[in-house]
């Protein structure tokens, strides 16, 4: 009602009015500014006044309509209200014609130009609360989004958990059916492992330090599977273990170059995984020398869709994930990400 800016705009006007009328007018110009100043803040309470009060109105009639008129009604008393304040309570109207004159002139002023800057204060309201409900719905859009986005994505990092330890346990199986005298051994690592790796599928997000421990130990943990099969190396770039990235993200690349490249071929192979940092981007390359996508129809399985789908939900397009062939056999996968040490 008695807002800084409403009150500014308000004495501009008026001044600028008591000058306008001072022109014509024998009354010092200090009186006469006084007089519009008086009319144009007695309008600006009616218009405020009638804006909050009374709470509830009736259908028939609109909060503005009450407003306009409530406004227009005002100008005569408070001319009025001027003129006994500036004369000494003794306007004399019925011996001064001038005076009525000047009366007549401040009233039908206020009168013509009250109720339109009224109306165009009115339409300024409704073009700010027309902006603010769009940016509150704008507001509750992109927080719906992103719920549906956090949700997809636990969703899709709680079917990565199921799928990685089965492939874990899979391939302990086929060291006990063995008969391996390691398979106790084996047992042992994968159990601390486990107890690392998996509370951490239900963070949000990781470093890329995290990630390239667990990979290490589970290539080491392979590796005590079939120790005369699997040979691997990491080779990383200095400033990249702070990077943040989906859960599982290295390692299910890895756990895809194993299970589909080096179990499946007689004499094994090699895995090298290097992450390198330039571009203000992570890249990552994952290398297996093993069957390669023709032999066994290798593509984007389980994992790796869902790897590419928790990428897309977290860096948007600026997350790209492919597998390519390596000659003379091989497969060779390729993460491009943005390096940041906070997700959105």
């Amino acid at each position: 009602m008695l807002g800084w800016q409403r009150l500014r705009f308000s004495l501009g006007t008026s001044v600028l009015f008591g000058l306008f009328l001072s022109l014509t007018n024998e009354t010092p110009t200090i009186i006469v500014v006084g007089r519009t100043v008086m009319v144009g803040m007695g309008a600006m309470l009616a218009f405020g006044l009638f804006e909050q009060w009374p709470r509830r109105l009736p259908r028939w009639l609109a909060r503005s309509a009450l407003q306009l008129i409530g406004v227009a009604l005002s100008v005569p008393p408070i001319a009025l209200l001027a003129y006994l304040l500036t004369t000494g309570g003794h306007p004399n109207f019925s011996h001064d014609e001038k005076r009525v004159m000047g009366y007549a002139m401040l009233t039908v002023t206020g009168l013509l130009f009250a109720p339109w800057i009224a109306v165009g204060a009115m339409l300024k309201q409704r073009d700010a609360f027309a902006r603010d409900q769009a940016l509150a719905f704008e507001l509750e859009r992109s927080q719906l989004e992103r719920n549906a986005l956090d949700a997809r994505l636990r969703l899709l990092q709680a079917q990565v958990e199921p799928h990685f330890l089965f492939n874990t346990l899979a391939n302990v199986q086929a060291l006990v059916d063995a008969g391996s005298p390691q398979a106790s051994k084996v047992l042992a690592s994968l159990i601390a492992y486990l107890r690392a790796a998996v509370p951490r599928m239900h963070e949000p997000a990781t470093t890329l330090g995290q990630e390239l421990q667990l990979v290490r130990a589970y290539l080491e943990l392979m590796q005590m599977r079939m120790p005369d099969r699997l040979q691997f190396e990491l080779r990383i770039d200095p400033g990249v273990d702070r990077l943040l990235c989906p859960p599982m993200t290295l390692l299910t690349l890895v756990e895809n170059a194993v299970r589909h490249g080096i179990d499946p071929s007689e004499e094994g192979g090699r895995i090298d995984v290097e992450v390198t940092l330039r571009d203000a981007h992570c890249h990552v390359l994952v290398s297996d020398t093993g069957v390669g996508l023709k032999s066994t129809g290798r593509g984007l399985g389980t994992g790796l869709s869902t790897l590419r789908e928790r990428l897309q939900l977290t860096f948007g397009r600026d997350a790209q994930l492919q597998l390519l062939e390596v000659e003379p056999h091989g497969v060779r996968a390729e993460l491009d990400f943005p390096a940041r040490q906070e997700l959105r």
